[in-house]
């Protein structure tokens, strides 16, 4: 009887300290992240775990840790101007990921020279601005 009283208080214990680590996004309080800075995701190639996203400030290269990775035409909230790991809200698909900011306020050109850096797969790459007409290499 003492054995199986001492398995199941570990067992319950184990279960509280796993559970108590996981992170729930299930309840995502969009007034906090619509405050943050906004992107749209302008390049994302499922080869790639790199992608590139635009925001006022410029061009960001972002590598997501695990999961799945924003499409292109998402939109994204967070702190894309500063080197790191964070987390952030993808607001088409309703729910926060971990990513890591690679590379932040680029141009046009030197976002496409950041991601032929980061993603070598040979073909060419071309995405669209958001923020006026469509660019071109």
């Amino acid at each position: 009887m003492k054995k199986i009283f001492t398995l199941s208080l570990i067992t319950a214990l184990a279960a509280v300290i796993f559970t108590g680590c996981v992170k729930r996004y299930g309840d995502v309080n969009e007034s906090y992240w619509l405050s943050r800075e906004r992107a749209e995701v302008v390049y994302s190639d499922s080869y790639c775990d790199y992608y590139v996203v635009e925001s006022v400030n410029g061009y960001a290269i972002l590598r997501t840790f695990g999961g799945s990775r924003p499409y292109e035409g998402a939109v994204l909230y967070g702190n894309f101007s500063n080197y790191g790991a964070r987390d952030f809200y993808n607001r088409s698909s309703g729910y926060v990921f971990t990513a890591e900011v690679m590379e932040y306020w680029l141009t046009y050109y030197e976002a496409l020279d950041a991601i032929d850096y980061y993603c070598p797969l040979g073909k060419a790459k071309v995405f669209k601005s958001t923020q006026g007409s469509e660019n071109t290499k």
